[in-house]
């Protein structure tokens, strides 16, 4: 396990110095062989490193958009060299990596150590809370299999103590004839969600109409408030941060969506409110969602106490 934790350095240190000097993807091998040399005579068996450089490598257009899902508030270029090569390192095999062999545990926490060991004063909570929020969109794999103290430790600041931003966000439905359909956008996690967005100062309606512009190129007008919804993400400056979303329930013209070419966000599309059963909604979306039916469509029994049991269905097994 020693020399796994020392192989993951000379990864990071490799990835460092291929990141840092712009070098192409050709020159990967000799800079692991040398790193591996100088920071790892005692390995001798370099395959592991060989490996998962090669593949983070291969993956890193995709590690790079989740990371920016995960920390939106930090383009990949703004993140400094040292921490954003560690998050590639830890998503990699925290989503990629057989967890028979590294089980998602064991991801986030070399991750962390590596962050702590080479990173600066503030790069073990971002890293932290980074991993730790794709982790919970993962649906928490191997959590049973952490220690209560393990899961209290990895807490940054205790919950009533985090900042709160404010965001807006928009279920959107529009009218074709007697159709009805709702319009979600789609994230590299592969769930479809709604438009939101940070909200500045002044009235969230407004903001909230401004975000589904910007994100959906949709023109709105929001006809009901739906309630707020929160989730947790991580600023590396500022820690973890509560994110209150307020949502509406607005409505558009049937027209075609525009999705904005914006970090995480990879498609857009219309539903019909039958066809939305199949669709893979995070657990906290779920409700949002429902209201806004039996708002639109009260009579529609069947979807929208479908739905209801989709979210009671996930809420225990979540537990």
């Amino acid at each position: 396990m020693a020399n796994r934790h020392l192989s993951r350095s000379v990864v990071l240190q490799s990835l460092f110095e291929w990141d840092f000097r712009s070098s192409p993807d050709s020159e990967i091998k000799d800079i692991v062989e040398r790193n591996a040399k100088e920071f790892a005579p005692g390995v001798s068996d370099i395959s592991f490193i060989e490996e998962l450089i090669v593949n983070i490598l291969a993956k890193r257009k995709e590690l790079d958009l989740i990371i920016e899902k995960a920390a939106p508030d930090w383009p990949i270029d703004k993140i400094s060299i040292v921490d954003r090569n560690i998050l590639r390192v830890g998503l990699y095999e925290l989503i990629f990596a057989d967890r028979k062999e590294v089980p998602a545990k064991v991801a986030i926490n070399e991750a962390i150590e590596l962050a702590k060991t080479f990173g600066g004063e503030n790069s073990g909570k971002f890293v932290n809370g980074v991993l730790g929020s794709v982790y919970k969109e993962l649906g928490e794999p191997g959590k049973d299999d952490v220690a209560p103290k393990k899961r209290a430790r990895i807490e940054d600041v205790p919950y009533e103590k985090m900042l709160i931003q404010n965001l807006g966000g928009a279920v959107v439905f529009a009218r074709d004839g007697s159709e009805i359909y709702l319009g979600f956008v789609h994230d590299i996690f592969g769930h479809w969600t709604l438009s939101k967005g940070k909200i500045p100062e002044g009235d969230v309606r407004v903001g909230t109409v401004a975000k589904v512009k910007e994100e959906m190129g949709l023109d709105v007008k929001i006809t009901d408030d739906l309630g707020n919804n929160e989730y947790i993400a991580s600023d590396p400056e500022k820690g973890k941060i509560r994110k209150q979303v307020h949502y509406f329930l607005a409505e558009s013209a049937f027209v075609d969506i525009k999705l904005a070419d914006k970090p995480g966000l990879d498609d857009a599309k219309w539903f019909k409110l039958a066809d939305i059963l199949e669709l893979n909604f995070y657990n906290d979306i779920l409700p949002i969602v429902t209201k806004a039916l039996q708002i639109l469509a009260g009579g529609l029994v069947g979807t929208t106490d479908a739905l209801n049991a989709t979210e009671s269905k996930n809420a225990t097994e979540s537990k």
